[in-house]
């Protein structure tokens, strides 16, 4: 079983060449990301990911997280592996130094979570929804609490949890019941909650559960949602776990992936929590942690094709099956044959479109924050918010594919599970319905991000992608020359959806929604061709450095346009056009046979 390597010199490309780490570097608060201190972070974070997290992935997956009498025992390794994680600093990466963090930028540590959820998904899921909680802390959260909880979460001594959805209410909100009732300096919190992950384990001394609850004074619907800080350990005066609160797990859920991350059924009876923020609106403070939990899954999409990618082409470099069809004689390994060499690029070109787009939007997110220039952060914050979705939507889709075509490159091996090739695609089965459906990014994108604001930023995409056409039109490379129609095309196609989009969504809303799916598909792959054809053009003035790297990543941009990219105008037509189709037959004629 081939173990995983980060991609380095990838992911040193598209941090230099593409995300602009020179400039970020640059913002303020963001001296200390020196090249010198980028290369070490990523190097010490490889070695981690590579030789603690990797080796616990496969047997994680096989024995699982397990719950005895409320506890959660998770698998051989994981604590110590977490204990490893905490010592090296790797959770303060990107937060404030007030509160313990290193003050990196956003860009620099999506690349070292790229590393550690590859290597180990499972186990990557505790610091990401911990990260989630800190950031909503930071933005939300009174000083008090920041003081008692921040320093011990940014360390990583205590873990955070997101604690939304009830048996009656998934992606509904409104329909939440936990009950908070006020006694004093805090509240009395009592319901139920489910699919938490990390809702209770063993890795760390106290778990910091923000939940989504209602006062008895609180309104209908998500209007009456507030957020609340109820700790599994009650904090004594010198910031030590002190009581155990009445926030207790039920049980854990047995799942088709993700074995040895513990998704909890979480019940808290009259357990003393804390109002984050102001009564009434918890809704808007739980999207700061959905949002940076939704960036966080599509990464997810983009490590876990790296990790099956790797996986299938050693697979495929070892194997030795059939002749090759030109020169025949003896047997050969079955990269040798066109069909396993178009599943490997496709595989190959994919996840590298996907982290070009992820990295590109997390230097974006950074900018956002730091640049002085209003008009700047909120040009950036626009360009955030239209990719959020189409980072989450179309990675973790993509993700599943890529996984997918990894057990079909092993054959009848990659279902067996001693291969490792199959638990690949159980694990990012979860990502493109965690943090919100496909159907829901699909639906935010169209909705709130194009019809709401009469697709302007959208339409500053589609002037920006127009303009890089002449950057493309100065190149001499004939597989550059091969994107540039292929990129226009589908250029053309966003253009058109979006104008459809814009006119129809007040006129015929199920019409349009019924192409979100297809249509953020089409931005994936449009947003997915932008980096793959700028990081041709970055590669073609670099080709007198090492020719090989940059020969391959201009031929792979070109496959990418040529097999994944031509999509777009089919897809354009599906949006525009296929509307109806979605909602032809009556709920009978479904039944119909």
């Amino acid at each position: 079983m081939s173990a995983y390597t980060a991609p380095l010199k990838d992911m040193k490309f598209v941090l230099n060449e593409l995300a602009g780490l020179a400039d970020v570097a640059k913002l303020p608060g963001y001296q200390e990301a020196t090249p010198d201190t980028v290369d070490a972070i990523l190097e010490e974070a490889s070695k981690f990911a590579t030789e603690i997290l990797d080796p616990i992935n496969y047997s994680g997956d096989q024995e699982g997280s397990v719950w005895k009498d409320g506890a959660v025992a998770t698998p051989r390794g994981f604590k110590h592996a977490y204990q490893q994680y905490v010592a090296g600093g790797w959770g303060s990466l990107p937060f404030e130094a007030q509160w313990g963090g290193q003050g990196l930028p956003k860009l620099v540590a999506t690349a070292v979570e790229e590393m550690l959820t590859s290597s180990n998904m499972s186990f990557s899921l505790c610091p990401l929804l911990t990260q989630g909680a800190i950031h909503a802390l930071e933005l939300c959260g009174a000083e008090a609490l920041k003081k008692t909880y921040l320093g011990k979460m940014i360390e990583g001594s205590w873990t955070g949890t997101m604690n939304l959805t009830e048996p009656q209410a998934g992606s509904d909100l409104a329909l939440v019941r936990t009950r908070a009732v006020r006694e004093g300096d805090h509240y009395r919190i009592s319901g139920q909650k489910i699919f938490i992950t990390y809702g209770e384990h063993d890795l760390a001394e106290n778990i910091v559960h923000l939940v989504l609850a209602r006062t008895p004074e609180a309104p209908e619907g998500v209007k009456g949602i507030s957020l609340f800080l109820v700790p599994k350990f009650l904090p004594k005066p010198d910031g030590t776990p002190g009581e155990r609160n009445a926030a207790r797990c039920a049980s854990i859920e047995h799942k088709l992936g993700i074995h040895a991350s513990p998704t909890a059924v979480m019940v808290f009876d009259n357990a003393v929590g804390y109002l984050v923020g102001e009564e009434n609106k918890g809704l808007s403070y739980m999207f700061v942690m959905m949002n940076a939990a939704r960036f966080s899954v599509g990464l997810e999409g983009v490590a876990i094709a790296e990790r099956a990618f790797q996986r299938a082409l050693a697979y495929a470099r070892e194997r030795l099956q059939g002749k090759d069809l030109v020169e025949g004689a003896s047997t050969v390994p079955i990269i040798r044959h066109p069909d396993v060499r178009r599943m490997l690029m496709l595989m190959k070109s994919q996840t590298e479109a996907m982290r070009a787009l992820a990295y590109v939007v997390a230097a974006a997110m950074d900018f956002a924050q730091k640049v002085e220039d209003k008009n700047q952060r909120q040009k950036h914050q626009a360009f955030v918010d239209l990719m959020i979705p189409v980072v989450k939507g179309w990675s973790s889709e993509t993700g599943i594919e890529i996984a997918s075509l990894g057990v079909q490159v092993h054959g009848g091996m990659g279902f067996i599970e001693e291969t490792g090739a199959a638990q690949h695609l159980r694990d990012a089965r979860i990502t493109t319905i965690y943090e919100g459906t496909t159907g829901i990014q699909a639906g935010d994108l169209v909705g709130r991000k194009i019809a709401r604001d009469s697709g302007a930023t959208a339409k500053a995409l589609v002037t920006e992608l127009k303009r890089f056409d002449a950057e493309l039109a100065r190149s001499k490379n004939p597989d550059i020359q091969a994107m540039r129609p292929v990129l226009a095309a589908g250029t053309a196609a966003v253009a058109d959806c979006v104008d459809y989009i814009v006119a129809n969504a007040g006129k015929d809303v199920r019409g349009v929604f019924a192409g979100a799916v297809p249509f953020l598909k089409l931005m994936g792959i449009v947003a997915g061709g932008w980096q793959m054809a700028r990081a041709a053009l970055a590669a073609e003035k670099l080709l007198s450095g090492d020719s090989n790297f940059y020969q391959a990543k201009i031929k792979t941009a070109r496959f990418f346009a040529e097999h994944v990219l031509v999509q777009a105008p089919g897809l354009r037509d599906t949006v525009v056009k296929g509307g109806a189709g979605v909602m032809a037959l009556s709920d009978e004629q479904f039944l119909a046979s």
